[in-house]
């Protein structure tokens, strides 16, 4: 007799229509229609439960995952070797350092040449402005075309592991924490969420989680709002993504110059620094050039642009303004700590520490929402899928 928790998964999964999903990619958030996401959601809780009730979901036998990261990375590396390894796939790392794209490869050909046996091929390309979609793009094209041309037997599949407009598997990870703190979608409408800006005495990062979260929270009737000091804006066509959700679901977007005016009431604050959008058009312009000292000029800027707005911090004073005091505090982690792991940063360590615990159960939805993205990309009919997996009943940890 079928699993009561695994029918209820399969039940809602009957109700939705993603179809358009299989041997697909994962790109950006807002390409995806609300039924897909919500299958996302629905497959990575179906395989978190099998796995944690000791049922394998080994899906392949053999067959390789291609990471490939242009950034540093721990907690997404992980999630995307864990993600590969729930469904049997072994996970190759393509250090460019290493291979022949330092000597001028072009990327049809290395597209071609890692995915004889690769199933999915998961890419961070976040640094430059107008780049890494479209490098994503582009091995997308070069794969397809190797598939259709006989050269590959099947077509990888791309997932987005962080370009330079979206960070889909962290928000969608970020999504499904707050879902289940919640209780559910149906109780997220008109929860109001601060997606706000925060110091760092760093200076480059990417733009794609706050551009993630506004493109993907908006999307659930929320009252979304970003704020940062003026001067840094994210992309104009992400906030007009934002605006358009927030339309079509009854929820709000809005913009402000204030972290206080942000946290007053908010049922969910994410204070995270980010890099202005117009000095990351001109850093990859200036990278593009080769211009090393032009690049130190600016980090030297933006450095000092940055410490001029050292009282955005997520403080004890300002939590105590959220709903109840009690705001859920998200974070992609590493957050950079007061008189931690710096003297001046995003969050102060009282806050932190007391949000320790739900910030690793947020981080740990990761590995399972990529591994739901592969999933729905490589399987033709998941419900009966997933089932089967049940029926075969292979012990993940054999034990006597």
């Amino acid at each position: 007799m079928m699993d009561k928790t695994l029918q209820m998964y399969i039940d809602k999964l009957n109700k939705l229509n993603f179809k358009e999903m299989y041997e697909g990619d994962f790109f950006l958030t807002w390409d995806k229609t609300d039924d897909e996401l919500e299958a996302v959601f629905t497959v990575a809780d179906a395989l978190r439960y099998m796995r944690e009730n000791n049922i394998s979901t080994k899906i392949f036998e053999s067959g390789l995952g291609i990471s490939l990261f242009r950034d540093n990375s721990t907690r997404t590396r992980f999630s995307f070797a864990s993600a590969c390894n729930l469904l049997g796939l072994e996970v190759q790392d393509l250090d460019e350092g290493k291979s022949q794209i330092a000597h001028g490869e072009t990327v049809r050909e290395t597209a071609n040449m890692i995915s004889f046996m690769a199933d999915v091929i998961g890419i961070r390309d976040d640094m430059y402005i107008g780049k890494g979609h479209t490098y994503q793009k582009e091995v997308v094209e070069a794969v397809t075309q190797g598939h259709e041309d006989g050269v590959l037997e099947q077509k990888p599949t791309l997932v987005n592991l962080q370009c330079d407009i979206d960070h889909p598997t962290q928000c969608m990870a970020d999504m499904l924490h707050i879902i289940h703190e919640f209780g559910g979608v149906e109780n997220l409408k008109g929860k109001k969420v601060a997606m706000t800006w925060a110091y760092s005495p760093s200076y480059g990062k990417p733009l794609s989680v706050p551009q993630g979260v506004v493109g993907l929270m908006t999307r659930f009737g929320m009252d979304v709002v970003l704020a940062h000091p003026e001067g840094y804006e994210i992309m104009p066509e992400v906030e007009e993504v934002a605006r358009q959700n927030a339309a079509k679901t009854g929820g709000t977007f809005t913009r402000t110059n204030s972290m206080a005016e942000a946290f007053k009431d908010a049922d969910i604050v994410y204070p995270k620094s980010w890099a202005p959008f117009a000095a990351m058009e001109k850093r990859t312009d200036l990278y593009g050039k080769g211009d090393s000292d032009g690049i130190k000029a600016l980090e030297k800027e933006l450095l000092a642009q940055n410490a001029q707005h050292k009282d955005w911090c997520c403080t004890e004073e300002l939590m105590k303004t959220t709903r109840d005091g009690k705001a859920l505090y998200l974070h992609c982690l590493p957050a950079d700590i007061n008189d931690v792991s710096c003297v001046d940063g995003e969050v102060e360590a009282s806050v932190f520490d007391r949000y320790r615990t739900p910030l690793y159960k947020e981080a740990s939805f990761k590995p399972y929402v990529i591994a739901a993205m592969i999933f729905l990309a490589k399987v033709k009919d998941p419900q009966a899928t997933l089932k089967a997996l049940e029926e075969r009943g292979t012990s993940r940890w054999f034990q006597k």
